[in-house]
């Protein structure tokens, strides 16, 4: 879609109704034309009795634009679901449930925070690639608050109150700036939590500059390109990772007032997905949809679950 919108005024000219949400839902999800996903035959109608769905002409399969994805089964109308993803994906700093609930009208935050959470869940590519090249990593912590927590966290390297996390920045040819991001969260900064980390985040031979904490040493598949902080000020040594800490922090704050453990991958998902698509953040919503189209539903029950449960 090269004349995608780049304003509310657009979306809602290209967008205005259901059958607008569905020829673009068929087209992304069908660009050769229906596939029937049981048995792969490329001929069927459409049923006049349900809506949007499809008939396979062999073996009589009923198959609905929205079926396998996460969208499936909501009483929302598509142009909410639209309007949604378009809303989060363009937004310079995010938006919040309580937010998008008085943009959209909805009824209930619960609505509102459902549709953020299904849409947050799959701001993950499956078939993303790797980071590759010069990459910077780094630990950094967030303070969170809960009844047992300090509210100030732990001093030093003390976990206490805090949330611990890794981050790596895909550093530009001669140093010009960041590329891709990626953060996750960790449960200590051993070598049992970072090489992992490493292993699922940096392509085969990409070297890791890190600050020389020893977590990092002997990682397999990267090269390991130490330097040690010393007396010298950390983002000196690591200056984009720091940058993006920074950022991470100040969005976190402005926009959901601080993150809690139960979600947090989620949020930190949705930072790098806005992240590295900063410059096409209106082709962001073309990504979103695409892979939110590609996965399963969601269930209330599965996301409210703690993401190691989920």
């Amino acid at each position: 879609m090269s004349d995608f919108p780049h304003s509310l005024i657009e979306f809602q000219s290209r967008f205005p109704d259901e059958a607008a949400c569905v020829r673009y839902l068929f087209a992304a999800r069908w660009p050769e034309g229906f596939v029937c996903p049981a048995c792969g035959v490329g001929k069927a109608w459409p049923l006049q009795t349900k809506a949007w769905t499809w008939e396979c002409a062999r073996c009589g399969r009923q198959t609905s634009v929205t079926a396998g994805t996460i969208m499936h089964h909501s009483k929302l109308p598509l142009t909410l679901w639209f309007w949604a993803a378009y809303l989060m994906a363009t937004h310079s700093n995010g938006i919040s449930a309580l937010q998008l609930q008085r943009q959209l009208g909805l009824g209930s935050y619960k609505s509102a925070w459902l549709l953020c959470a299904k849409l947050r869940r799959r701001m993950v590519a499956s078939d993303r690639s790797p980071l590759a090249g010069l990459v910077e990593v780094d630990e950094t912590e967030i303070v969170c608050r809960s009844k047992n927590d300090p509210l100030t966290g732990g001093r030093g390297r003390s976990h206490q109150g805090k949330i611990l996390m890794v981050g790596a920045v895909e550093v530009a040819d001669g140093a010009a700036g960041p590329g891709r991001i990626r953060l996750q969260q960790v449960s200590d900064y051993s070598a049992n939590s970072l090489h992992p980390f490493l292993k699922a985040n940096l392509a085969p031979g990409a070297t890791a500059k890190t600050d020389g904490w020893a977590g990092y040493s002997g990682a397999p598949g990267v090269t390991h390109d130490p330097h040690v902080v010393g007396s010298m000020a950390a983002h000196i040594v690591l200056p984009w990772t720091h940058r993006v800490f920074a950022n991470l922090k100040r969005w976190a704050l402005g926009v959901y007032h601080g993150l809690r453990r139960k979600h947090l991958q989620t949020y930190l998902d949705e930072f790098v997905f806005r992240f590295n698509r900063r410059r096409t953040r209106h082709a962001a919503f073309r990504s979103l949809l695409g892979i939110a189209a590609a996965h399963s539903p969601l269930s209330y029950k599965m996301l409210i679950l703690p993401e190691a449960k989920a």
